[in-house]
């Protein structure tokens, strides 16, 4: 039969560590979210609250571990995505090289999403949050070393070249 490669060191640890901080901003109100989400440059305060929000620089790293605890959907779609895809990337890879390629992922795409919510801020800022970044780069990686392997759409059941998928991913990004 086919045996399920096992969860990988890495993959498992941003798994924990995603679940973990979850669960602790669910306590945590929104503690947790004023200091470590990605907010734009600048100072930003809530008049209603009083409380004033911008950017730091360890947003760019922390924003990654953070997800709307109202949205759990997006929490489990960014697992789901690492735990699928980040096994074979790690094991092709290895461990250190994988840390590195997320960690890249997470900051390219934190400075990034930076620049643009800087240049488009309007009244009623709202910070980022999710993996999302880091498990776009390891999609790009997967389908970069397996572009042929055939996966599977949810929804609908279509079945496709990863670097297919990669590629609707970018488009759809």
């Amino acid at each position: 039969g086919i045996r399920e490669a096992p969860m990988t060191p890495a993959v498992l640890a941003l798994i924990i560590a995603n679940v973990a901080v979850y669960l602790l901003q669910m306590q945590a109100a929104d503690g947790l979210t004023i200091n470590f989400a990605l907010w734009p440059l600048g100072s930003y305060t809530d008049y209603s609250t009083g409380i004033t929000v911008g950017f730091q620089p360890w947003q760019l790293v922390t924003t990654a571990f953070l997800h709307d605890p109202g949205k759990a959907a997006h929490l489990l779609l960014n697992m789901f995505a690492l735990y699928m895809f980040g096994r074979d990337v790690e094991m092709a890879m290895g461990t250190r090289r994988f840390a590195w390629l997320y960690a890249a992922s997470i900051l390219s795409a934190s400075l990034v999403q930076l620049l643009v919510v800087t240049a488009t801020v309007e009244e009623g800022i709202m910070p980022t949050v999710g993996a999302s970044g880091g498990v776009f780069g390891v999609l790009l990686a997967f389908g970069v070393l397996f572009p042929k392997r055939r996966v599977m759409l949810l929804i609908p059941p279509i079945p496709m070249p990863a670097w297919v998928l990669v590629a609707g991913f970018a488009v759809l990004a």
